[in-house]
């Protein structure tokens, strides 16, 4: 055992070798019309977070995801999100969209 602790200090951990690709966004999020309607919701109901009330850099994000059936332009579809709890709200769809998959 005293062998092992020795050797502990001489190993070190490996380094991963892929790095992940940069995300792009999908061709919709650039589209005109995607962007006039998350300006016009930022001028109506104020350029915060509608979960946190953060300011900032806010985005636009679909409730129900499209992947899901959620409607692409509907205001009533779109809540404006800071990066944070956008990406929380990501993360727990993906993975509830995961375990449901058969």
């Amino acid at each position: 055992m005293t062998r092992l602790k020795m050797l502990m200090p001489r190993l070190s951990p490996i380094k991963p070798k892929l790095k992940a690709l940069p995300k792009r966004a999908e061709r919709f999020y650039q589209s005109p019309e995607w962007r006039g309607l998350v300006k016009q919701l930022k001028a109506e109901r104020g350029a915060f977070c509608e979960r946190c009330g953060a300011g900032g850099r806010i985005i636009g994000d679909h409730i129900v995801e499209r992947k899901d059936g959620g409607a692409e332009l509907d205001p009533s579809n779109i809540r404006l999100m800071c990066w944070p709890c956008h990406n929380a709200k990501t993360a727990r769809e993906r993975a509830r969209r995961a375990v449901s998959k058969p």
